[in-house]
């Protein structure tokens, strides 16, 4: 269930000329920004974009880059992008980075095969790059052969589960994750191919076979980036709300908040299930999530994540 609240109807010309107004005079009107903007859907955002910019002949996004400022400006623009630009972006900070892989496996693993193909061809068209080429430009061994595997996945959809398959690949799985010995290339093939019913059928077939999650003993100090990012993808496969729920909780209880991970699931599951991650993290923590991101944050960056919260006006 989505958090976001926004009128079923609005003038976009009306938006953008508002938008317009705040932009106008000593300092930015942060307030009027957050109230449009953070009350539109995506359809509403795309149809305020085309009108300001028929309107003003200047790219709305843009615009809010140079009037904006700091994590306010990165979680506004962010949220203006289509669902599929924004993944493209956020694929290509995470490789920049050389470091934030996971993100890669998230975005390849919580997305539908419809929607990873969509942001493949945003990236292709912004970067004129394709997405698997940059992974495997920028990682190496096992890392980017589960990277490339997940990026290009096509997976069935279906609620079909073969029981022998989950017996004989939760075996595979136990001897390449748990004992980190066997085939690699084998634990690779079967989270990049299987669909996620059949995956998380191997999954509850490794748990009752081992009496343990697939994941309790996968990561620890001498764990590589190759296990991190089999990890992340076995737990976003596996339950993508509670992966999500930690995210969020990581990002706010570390020292000094995390604001990309805090913007990157506000922004991106707000339209979707926040309502159901931030009750996952109630359960978990006994704190509202709203609390919790009020505590954490600032000004008009804490105001427009409340609002994506809908939990302001």
């Amino acid at each position: 269930m989505a958090t976001l609240i926004a009128p079923s109807n609005h003038s976009p010309q009306a938006d953008a000329e508002a938008l317009q107004k705040a932009f106008k005079g000593f300092g930015t009107d942060e307030k009027t920004v957050i109230v449009i903007l953070g009350h539109r859907n995506v359809y509403q955002r795309q149809q305020i974009r085309k009108a300001y910019e028929e309107i003003f002949q200047e790219d709305l996004i843009k615009r809010l880059e140079s009037e904006l400022k700091g994590d306010f400006e990165r979680a506004v623009y962010r949220w203006m992008l289509e669902p599929a630009d924004r993944d493209a972006v956020l694929a290509n900070v995470a490789l920049k980075s050389g470091k934030n892989y996971h993100i890669i496996v998230e975005i390849s693993s919580v997305l539908s095969p419809e929607e990873l193909l969509a942001v493949r061809r945003a990236y292709l068209n912004r970067y004129k790059r394709s997405l698997e080429e940059d992974v495997a430009s920028h990682t190496s061994g096992h890392l980017r052969q589960l990277l490339v595997g997940l990026v290009t996945s096509y997976r069935y959809t279906g609620n079909e589960i073969n029981a022998r398959l989950a017996q004989s690949e939760a075996e595979i799985l136990h001897e390449a994750v748990k004992e980190k010995k066997g085939s690699q290339e084998e634990a690779v093939r079967i989270l990049s191919t299987r669909s996620k019913t059949q995956l998380i059928a191997t999954f509850n077939r490794y748990r009752e076979i081992h009496a343990t999650s697939i994941t309790k003993k996968l990561l620890d100090e001498a764990s590589d980036d190759f296990q991190k990012a089999l990890y992340t993808a076995i737990r976003v496969i596996n339950d993508h709300v509670k992966y999500y729920e930690k995210v969020v909780r990581d990002a706010v209880k570390r020292l000094g908040t995390d604001e990309d991970a805090l913007t990157r699931v506000i922004v991106s599951r707000a339209e979707i299930d926040l309502k159901i991650i931030s009750e996952a993290y109630y359960k978990r923590n006994s704190v509202l999530l709203e609390h919790a991101v009020a505590k954490e944050t600032s000004g008009d960056y804490k105001h427009f994540l409340l609002t994506l919260l809908g939990k302001e006006d």
